[in-house]
């Protein structure tokens, strides 16, 4: 059993024995319209059958699968400044240029595609490979924004995380006892989704290739999904081509704009702020 599922049937137990042991009455702390009134808060309805036998099953009100969406986002460690973020509020107009514009039509409409074919997509292994040479161009909030898509309506197990903090991760499993390299190694070629952001920003030594290597090519042996996000389009990766072959045939390579919006979204706060002193000014 996976971490998470072992999570959630802990979580389930757990509501199971309040649901039996506490009274049926509202928590005190609750205003009575916050309280289902079938499962009393628990999530769960039981009964007894003419034989004494338990049985059980999850209301209606949806709490249960409310809990596990919450513990996936939880999981899937989505940085806290885009754990709120969809993919409809991804804002295509916010680039200037024209051939930016351009540009990101085109993988917005690509990457529409690939989640009404989601099943297909997860069937195949395929996933994801989101390049520019320009920080800040929306590779990372659009990764995030497809991540909580996946786990919010697809209810897909997903997990975040930049590259270097991968590497960080090993180095620290080999100085604790309590840690072991090849739990997580295993853990990242076998979560049903994986975001590596910013992914070939890192030195690529030896060790480095091998533990990708063995992530990577373990998730396309399982026909996993990986989502890529990167300063550098596949062929300028410095990883041999065990790797970028790899990546090449189980992803869809889309390009996103050459153009920062970091500095647009910096100008539209300056412009705000002045406006707003100047409106201060005026009442004063």
């Amino acid at each position: 059993m996976d971490p998470l599922q072992e999570m959630v049937s802990r979580i389930q137990r757990e509501r199971r024995h309040i649901a039996m042991t506490t009274s049926k009455e509202p928590g005190k702390d609750l205003p009575d319209s916050d309280v289902c009134p079938i499962c009393h808060g628990t999530g769960w309805v039981y009964w007894r059958d003419e034989e004494g036998r338990e049985n059980g099953y999850r209301c209606d009100c949806g709490l249960v699968e409310r809990q596990i969406a919450d513990r996936k986002l939880e999981f899937a460690n989505i940085p806290e400044a885009f754990k709120n973020l969809d993919i409809r509020s991804f804002d295509l107009g916010v680039y200037r240029k024209d051939e930016s514009r351009k540009v990101i039509r085109n993988t917005g409409a690509a990457i529409k595609y690939y989640l009404d074919n989601l099943d297909g997509m997860r069937k195949d292994g395929m996933g994801l490979y989101l390049y520019s040479g320009t920080k800040g161009s929306g590779k990372t909030r659009m990764a995030a924004s497809i991540a909580n898509e996946m786990v919010s309506t697809y209810r897909m197990q997903v997990k975040f995380s930049g590259s270097v903090k991968i590497i960080n991760e090993i180095k620290a499993t080999w100085d604790d006892k309590e840690r072991s390299e090849s739990n997580l190694l295993r853990a990242l070629s076998t979560v049903q989704v994986l975001v590596i952001d910013d992914f070939g920003t890192e030195l690529p030594k030896d060790w480095i290739g091998e533990r990708f290597y063995s992530i990577i090519n373990g998730r396309c042996q399982d026909n996993l999904i990986t989502i890529y996000t990167s300063n550098l389009s596949l062929q300028d990766l410095k990883y041999d081509d065990r790797i970028t072959s790899r990546i090449k045939e189980r992803t869809f390579q889309l390009p996103f704009p050459e153009e920062s919006v970091r500095e647009i979204i910096a100008e539209k706060n300056r412009q705000t702020l002045i406006a707003g002193i100047k409106g201060g000014n005026k009442e004063a």
